[in-house]
């Protein structure tokens, strides 16, 4: 692997940790607890989705767990609607970081001379759509496999079919059973269901 490709790794390592440094110190991660998002959709449900599908966006690149607005929408909009907002905030989030990290440098990955790393993209690049969807039915917009998919020079058009048919799997099945974690894990106070 020659310095540019170490480079530009490095940068967007940097980045990361900066924007996650001043995310921190400035209290703004705060506002991505459940409460907060929930405030927000409750306050005007066409501005606080956008603001919310922002927030989802920002809170994948500094690594806060999607699950916490997942259930914030379903809280606030119920099964259905809450749902629907999570799918679109999180293909969104895909979206922007598949966006910022190819600026760093979209094929930087298919530089390392390695054999794990060579023969698992020989087998992306064999089925790219069908290994993206698995990918996103296992571990949804982890913000690991979001970089890696994009530093991997996948194109864009397979990413994102893999991305859209494979995110409403994992979504629909956290719907279904939040009725358990609400009931189960959450103080009753706590919860005011739609």
């Amino acid at each position: 692997m020659n310095s540019s490709p170490r480079l530009k790794i490095f940068g967007f390592i940097l980045f990361i940790l900066a924007l996650t440094a001043v995310f921190e110190i400035s209290g703004l991660r705060q506002n991505f607890s459940l409460n907060a998002l929930k405030m927000i959709i409750e306050d005007n449900l066409v501005l606080g989705a956008i603001i919310f599908i922002g927030m989802f966006s920002l809170a994948n690149l500094i690594q806060v767990p999607g699950l916490i607005f997942l259930a914030a929408a379903v809280l606030t909009l119920g099964k259905i609607q809450g749902g629907i907002i999570t799918y679109v905030a999180a293909v969104s989030s895909c979206l922007v970081t598949y966006a910022i990290v190819g600026l760093v440098g979209h094929n930087t990955l298919r530089a390392v001379q390695n054999p794990i790393a060579l023969k698992i993209f020989s087998r992306i690049d064999q089925a790219p759509i069908s290994s993206i969807i698995m990918l996103r039915i296992i571990f949804q917009t982890a913000p690991i496999l979001n970089y890696t998919l994009a530093l991997s020079g996948l194109k864009f058009r397979h990413y994102l079919t893999g991305t859209l048919i494979g995110l409403p799997i994992p979504i629909f099945f956290y719907c279904l059973g939040f009725d358990l974690v609400i009931e189960y894990l959450l103080p009753a106070s706590a919860v005011t269901k739609p």
